[in-house]
């Protein structure tokens, strides 16, 4: 939910309230789907006539009209029904209408604030007395589906610090919300109705009621201030307690600048490689060290505090709501894809496929496909010396791995659409999916910033 922290949402119109009433929110999602639902039916009327091929090509231009417009509306709620639809497109690539997928993901935070007078009243509610003791500007430096951020200061201190406010009442409707949302994609026949949907809402629903709890989430975010504050390269907000609350997070303001600004292009190469270096053994730690993951890979969790000396430049680590604790059945699974991938042998990774329920079920040729996937996806992680496949442009005169040169995602793609179409090939599980995405992520970031990165030092520790 990071912005860049020198420029504050001023520019952003302002309302005054969110529809969070389960009331409103039923109005307009039911308006929503009476809409679809006749267009639905004009485009069937309207097709009867034509020949297969065109009529197939009139329905994908509505689908791809109707998911639009559907994004759209879900746009103008704000709370967890944008939420869903971010995480859906995030995760639900595999069960979802690539036209809906598309549509989903141009749901982002950057959208209408709410007003000063409707934020202060709610600070009041939760601070009481409290407040006085803040000077609190009334201009947000971020938004987001859930929560706006404002900068204050501790007036007996000085202490510079951020507060997220949780929007008013969305905690409250997010059994609604989803409700509802299964209810519109069900009238408006744009997603099939099937177990592994059903499924998703569940874990949606889960991720969503802790994603809420800032209680939770101070937690989480202090255990990786401990983690990381003997390592320079990290900066983690320090959570003041005083000022949060369960639905109130205060921290301490940490300015930066945004992964994808022109001020970090402009960046000498080995210093933005240092950088990625950085970003990619978090994750390593996450999975080797910690057991436990920061699943949303947007690049709005990073900030990056520029140096203006002889110190090294640092990643401003943000929002830890979205963690999510994996059981070390499934982390010694994970550790030994990794592991297979550094050597790059493919015996190694049908190996460490072994004793997991959904690898254990495949046939031989099945599993050989995605262990040949996985040893793609480990590129970056493994040892050039032992991985004569990594292309000769991915590689610079020391063996770093280029990131930007790699076309990785979709060389990724192609290879798992092609294992995806064998009738044997089931939905992965969630947890390997949460997995997955936070590396496609990963390797997003590390493109971005045209990153040159050392699978020794990143996996070497861990062998």
């Amino acid at each position: 939910m990071a912005n860049d922290t020198s420029k504050p949402s001023s520019n952003k119109q302002s309302i005054d309230s969110l529809k969070t009433s389960g009331f409103d929110r039923r109005m307009s999602i039911a308006k929503t789907s009476l809409n679809i639902g006749r267009r639905w039916a004009g485009n069937s009327v309207s097709g009867m006539f034509l020949n297969k091929e065109a009529r197939t090509a009139r329905n994908q231009a509505f689908m791809e009209a109707q998911a639009n417009y559907l994004a759209s509306e879900l746009g103008k709620l704000k709370g967890s029904v944008v939420k869903i639809g971010q995480m859906l497109a995030i995760y639900g690539e595999h069960i979802l209408p690539p036209e809906i997928t598309r549509a989903l993901q141009t749901l982002n935070d950057d959208t209408a604030t709410l007003t000063w007078p409707t934020i202060e009243k709610t600070l009041h509610k939760l601070l009481g007395e409290k407040l006085s003791e803040l000077d609190v500007d009334p201009i947000p430096i971020g938004t987001a589906s859930l929560a706006q951020v404002h900068r204050a200061t501790v007036l007996a201190t000085g202490e510079q610090v951020v507060l997220k406010i949780q929007y008013p009442g969305v905690a409250d409707a997010i059994n609604s919300d989803l409700a509802l949302f299964k209810q519109l994609l069900k009238v408006s026949n744009i997603v099939p109705q099937t177990r592994a949907l059903d499924a998703w809402f569940e874990e949606i629903r889960d991720l969503l009621h802790h994603e809420v709890d800032y209680e939770a989430e101070a937690a989480t975010t202090e255990r990786f201030y401990d983690r990381l504050s003997d390592d320079p390269r990290y900066i983690v907000p320090k959570i003041n307690r005083t000022y949060s609350k369960k639905r109130l997070l205060c921290m301490s303001y940490e300015p930066g600048i945004t992964v994808v600004s022109d001020e970090l292009q402009l960046l000498p190469h080995e210093r933005r490689s240092a950088i990625g270096q950085a970003a990619i053994e978090i994750m390593m730690q996450e999975i080797f060290v910690w057991g436990e993951m920061q699943t949303d890979p947007n690049f709005g969790n990073y900030l990056v505090r520029v140096s203006e000396g002889d110190d090294i430049d640092k990643l401003v680590l943000l929002d830890f709501g979205a963690i999510r604790q994996f059981d070390n059945h499934l982390l010694t699974i994970a550790r030994g894809l990794l592991r297979a991938g550094y050597r790059h042998d493919h015996q190694s990774m049908m190996l460490a496929m072994t004793g997991y329920d959904f690898f254990d079920s495949m046939s031989d040729k099945v599993r050989s496909d995605i262990a040949s996937l996985f040893l793609l996806a480990t590129e970056p992680f493994s040892d050039p010396e032992n991985n004569k496949d990594i292309p000769s442009e991915c590689l610079d005169g020391e063996k770093c791995y280029i990131w930007a040169n790699s076309k990785l995602h979709s060389r990724l793609s192609t290879k798992a659409t092609r294992a995806m179409q064998s009738f044997e090939f089931n939905l992965p599980p969630k947890e390997f999916m949460f997995i997955s995405r936070k590396f496609i992520g990963a390797y997003t970031l590390l493109t971005v910033l045209d990153a040159y990165t050392n699978s020794n030092n990143l996996v070497k520790p861990y062998l």
